[in-house]
């Protein structure tokens, strides 16, 4: 266990952020696994509805540093492609 007030409170400070980035990280690959699951279905329109919030997401996650701006931009278009395909 940290000693110092400041170690203290930098423990604090990274168990709430580790909370927040694996909760936003698990609903980021949860809403890209639907996407996945519908395209594997062949469902053209409820593909096309969660794309939009995969995108929603992807952009989120690159804008709070979750993930890399070019992984957001590499998996928004890999899985536009897949959907476009149908």
């Amino acid at each position: 266990m940290p000693i110092t007030k400041s170690a203290q409170k930098a423990l604090r400070q990274s168990k709430r952020r580790r909370e927040r980035n694996v909760k936003q990280s698990r609903s980021l690959k949860d809403e890209i696994k639907s996407l996945k699951k519908l395209v594997a279905a062949k469902n053209k329109k409820g593909a096309g509805d969660a794309l939009s919030k995969v995108y929603k997401a992807l952009d989120k996650a690159a804008k709070t540093n979750l993930i890399k701006k070019n992984t957001a931009s590499r998996l928004k278009s890999r899985l536009t492609k897949s959907v476009n395909k149908l």
